[in-house]
């Protein structure tokens, strides 16, 4: 995949990220924030705010730029 912020990949990884937190970053090869995310939006989900990590995943996925 391409790299850069609006990229074709960041697009696919921020897509990814809508339907399940985290799952961006994981695409991307950033295992360790993609565990966050999943975890944070998991257990916030608990108590109806796991949508501003939902949000925070995919915007993080789209904007990221790269190594």
């Amino acid at each position: 995949m391409s790299s850069g912020q609006g990229s074709t990949g960041n697009v696919i990884a921020a897509l990814a990220s809508f339907f399940i937190p985290g799952l961006g970053q994981l695409i991307q090869g950033r295992i360790f924030m993609a565990f966050i995310q999943f975890v944070l939006a998991g257990l916030l989900w608990i108590v109806y705010l796991g949508w501003i990590i939902h949000f925070w995943s995919i915007i993080n996925a789209a904007l990221w730029k790269g190594p």
